[in-house]
């Protein structure tokens, strides 16, 4: 197996695309075609998770957080960063990176955390605005089911829990090839009219060339006529945070409980409790105060996340409580997220789980 059947499919789940424009999210060091036995998945990369790759024969680290995310001008070992990628260089160990991307779908970090808190009813909190286009092509009657399948397996069609999703509508059109075409209908050099079938359709704009490619191989024309409309439409499928519901309702002090046992930290940074029963809950993996308004909003009990400034507390404004579990704590679980995608995908590839914590807060 190379590196780039696993990165490959690790892009197709959370594409590269989706990252936010500080991050640095893919293949950081290594070479995509490396042949690769092992991988070590963890939240980041240090010198001792390099150990470890080393140690477990593993040429691929997997990593939530990417160990560069400005450039390097130069690599001295001046620093943990620069260290560690020369260890990393010296003994052929790759490394990727799958962060804003991996936070940003519904079955990611976010998704995770919802299901260690066993929450129902999981939704993005903040759902992305511009990433969705409108496919619209012109077919031939007999030739609208294809290329309606063909597209739909490319990823379009796609709103909510409905997939096939188009609009259809009869129409006219009219063509006239000149003496190099060869027309799938009418003649070269006469006027042609075509019944045919308006088809739209919605997708992702990180998946058009694949929804292209696919309208282009069904379709039967020379020359296939479309247009894509780019959208405001808000993507309920990707986005920031997600919430959820608790199977029952709890107290507050129980769902503090909840919180220290599940992610096992030894303290929880929280705004007063309003000593009311807790039901909704919003979370948001690492760094999550731009998502407070959001979580407002939604009506949350709870807003799980970390790295909440002293002054943002006073923003709860006693309408939430904030639970600032820690970042690494909330993000904890992501290398097991990385394990259960990727033994299901390839059952018979060795993946490890790292045993070093890296978490750089201690509590005393």
């Amino acid at each position: 197996m190379k590196i780039k059947d696993i990165t490959n499919f690790l892009e197709d789940l959370a594409p590269l695309k989706l990252q936010e424009s500080y991050d640095n999210a893919g293949l950081i060091l290594g070479d995509k075609n490396a042949e690769v036995s092992a991988a070590l998945v963890t939240l980041d990369v240090t010198e001792a998770i390099v150990d470890e790759a080393i140690k477990r024969n593993a040429v691929l680290i997997i990593a939530h957080h990417p160990i560069v995310f400005s450039g390097l001008k130069k690599i001295t070992g001046k620093n943990y960063i620069e260290r560690t990628l020369i260890k990393a260089i010296k003994h052929d160990v790759a490394i990727y990176a799958a962060h804003t991307n991996l936070d940003s779908i519904t079955g990611g970090v976010n998704g995770k955390i919802c299901e260690k808190l066993g929450l129902e009813n999981c939704k993005i909190l903040q759902p992305a605005g511009g990433l969705l286009k409108k496919l619209v092509t012109f077919v031939p009657v007999d030739h609208a089911n294809k290329v309606r399948e063909a597209v739909f397996a490319a990823g379009a069609g796609q709103i909510g829990n409905y997939d096939s999703c188009s609009f259809n509508a009869h129409g006219q059109g009219t063509f006239r090839g000149s003496d190099t075409t060869n027309p799938f209908v009418g003649k070269k050099g006469e006027q042609h009219y075509e019944n045919e079938i308006r088809v739209e359709t919605i997708f992702p704009d990180y998946l058009q060339g694949k929804v292209i490619n696919a309208l282009v191989q069904a379709h039967p024309y020379e020359e296939v006529a479309y247009d894509i409309y780019s959208l405001d439409n808000k993507f309920d499928q990707i986005g920031a945070g997600m919430i959820g519901t608790l199977p029952k309702e709890k107290s507050e002090t129980a769902f503090l409980r909840q919180l220290k046992k599940t992610f096992n930290t030894k303290i929880i940074r929280h705004t007063a409790l309003l000593d009311k029963k807790v039901k909704k809950i919003a979370v948001c993996g690492g760094s999550g105060s731009f998502l407070l308004n959001q979580a407002i909003a939604s009506g949350a009990d709870f807003f799980v996340t970390g790295d909440f400034k002293y002054h943002q507390f006073f923003d709860a404004e006693n309408k939430i409580v904030i639970a600032d579990i820690g970042h690494f704590e909330s993000e904890q679980f992501t290398k097991e997220l990385f394990y259960e995608l990727l033994t299901k995908k390839f059952p018979k590839f060795a993946i490890h789980l790292s045993e070093v914590n890296s978490n750089p807060v201690f509590y005393f």
